[in-house]
């Protein structure tokens, strides 16, 4: 019989998100991932397979913990759920904290050469922004019940792409960050 890890898993795939969200796949290499998480190469080998099999887990881990938990208050009748959605984004970013300041870990991989190369992160990736536009979508229909579905359709569209950008820009542009995101509750208010 094995020998039973000795380590707190979602410790460790924390951990590695750290690094892996500030560096990028590609340039993250084991020994970093020893030094963050604290393993030894055979050990986080034996526990995740490979490097890729860890990246793996940290992005199922940053999807099921950080991307649903801010979507899942979109789809519950709030009128107001999409503007505190963003307001929680600009705030974050606003205050520079350290996570907010390297934008989103999802569009950062689908934007990587890893993507390019790899039709598992181009589908988690996908299925991403589908999950995110529906969420959003629904958030819209909430706050915009005096449009037909077909603008309600579009709305949705246009803030989640000003979500995606300024997500996509936090990395690069702090201020055009916060500008892109706070043109949202402007756009929701402005439309049809």
């Amino acid at each position: 019989m094995g020998r039973m890890p000795s380590f707190e898993r979602s410790a460790v795939v924390d951990a590695a998100r750290d690094v892996f969200w500030r560096r990028g796949y590609a340039e993250t290499g084991i020994a970093e991932l020893e030094e963050a998480t604290g393993l030894t190469r055979s050990s986080l080998y034996n526990a995740f397979g490979s490097k890729r099999g860890l990246f793996d887990a940290v992005l199922s881990a940053y999807l099921d913990d950080v991307v649903r938990t801010r979507l899942r208050p979109l789809g519950g009748g709030d009128p107001g759920a999409l503007e505190a959605y963003v307001e929680d984004m600009r705030s974050a970013i606003e205050a520079d904290a350290p996570r907010a300041r390297l934008g989103c870990l999802l569009l950062n991989a689908g934007s990587s050469p890893l993507a390019s190369d790899d039709a598992e992160v181009r589908a988690l990736v996908s299925d991403y922004a589908a999950e995110m536009r529906a969420a959003i979508r629904s958030a819209v229909a909430d706050r915009r019940p005096d449009l037909v579905p077909d603008a309600v359709d579009a709305l949705a569209a246009v803030c989640a792409s000003l979500v995606v950008a300024g997500l996509t820009l936090a990395r690069a542009d702090r201020d055009a960050a916060l500008a892109t995101l706070a043109s949202i509750p402007s756009t929701l208010e402005s439309w049809g």
